[in-house]
């Protein structure tokens, strides 16, 4: 009696793949990555000629063709131009700037963004179409009518009610924090981020009894933390590296952020180039700091708004 074998049956799901198929996401991988290292190594560049030029010698800098690392490692550099000027002064005082407008931004821009994703109220499109306008609005177009009311500001400044005859905040503490302290972007964002989170949260802590507030405060803002990383990081850089509008509003050498500071190294005739690489690189680090503690935070921030 003949038996007949059973040839196994090949599914198309287990039926050997092509090896070009296979072969294809890795070489894809590989592009990538050389694409974005290529890209990397460029935004590094800038820096680390900044920190090469800032221990190099004057006559080191004005050979040609020039040198790529310094011959001399000049590491008075540093020394001397916080001595050149009160450099701990405007540390210290761009921080207090920076600070105190990232924890206004944080406050009152996730109060706002709350309010519009999550309280109905009538006009709050319009509203948010409003925010959405301020947006496309260029930042320097604002600076003439920020300084106007800065600087007729009412009741301070020796200026009368109708802010005349003073000086209104110019020269004060309130003209550095207060007309950067909100942003329509960092009300945009948080307004995003509340509106991504389940409805039956709010619904469940409203059968608990909770107030508007304490939802807000309690139950969605504990959840946006990508959010908060985000727009808090955001406002300290550009916060931190403001230079134009501390410039306009203070003449007092007590009031000048770290960014009109460097101005000392920088002369109608010369320009003392590696005492200003120094004092450049001394305010790049906070932000480096804080980006190396925020990463995760802002990475998912970004990756979230984008899926969004």
């Amino acid at each position: 009696m003949s038996t007949t074998r059973m040839q196994p049956v090949t599914t198309p799901a287990e039926a050997p793949r092509p090896r070009s198929r296979r072969r294809r996401p890795w070489k894809g991988r590989l592009l990538l990555n050389v694409i974005l290292s290529i890209g990397a190594f460029t935004m590094v560049i800038p820096f680390l000629w900044m920190i090469a030029t800032s221990l190099k010698s004057p006559a080191e800098l004005a050979q040609f063709p020039p040198t790529l690392l310094p011959q001399v490692w000049q590491w008075s550099n540093y020394s001397e131009a916080l001595q050149a000027a009160p450099f701990h002064l405007y540390f210290r005082n761009s921080f207090l700037i920076s600070a105190g407008h990232t924890i206004i931004t944080l406050v009152l821009g996730s109060m706002a963004g709350y309010a519009l994703a999550r309280i109905p109220f009538r006009g709050r499109e319009w509203v948010f179409m409003g925010f959405v306008a301020m947006l496309m609005i260029p930042t320097y177009t604002k600076i003439v009518p920020q300084f106007l009311l800065v600087k007729f500001m009412p009741l301070f400044g020796g200026n009368d009610i109708f802010g005349q005859g003073g000086t209104g905040w110019l020269n004060t503490w309130w003209a550095l924090i207060i007309p950067g302290g909100l942003s329509a972007t960092a009300i945009f964002l948080f307004r995003q981020f509340y509106l991504s989170l389940p409805r039956e949260l709010e619904e469940a802590a409203r059968l608990d009894g909770l107030n508007e507030f304490r939802i807000y405060a309690q139950i969605y803002t504990p959840l946006i933390k990508p959010a908060l990383a985000t727009v808090a990081l955001l406002t300290f850089q550009e916060s931190w590296n403001n230079f134009l509008w501390p410039l306009l509003v203070t003449t007092r050498d007590d009031l000048r952020v770290i960014q009109v500071g460097l101005a000392v190294f920088q002369q109608l005739d010369s320009t003392s180039w590696h005492y200003l690489m120094a004092g450049t690189t001394l305010a790049t680090v906070p932000m480096v700091v804080l980006f190396l503690f925020c990463q995760k935070y802002f990475i998912q921030g970004f990756t979230h708004a984008g899926i969004k």
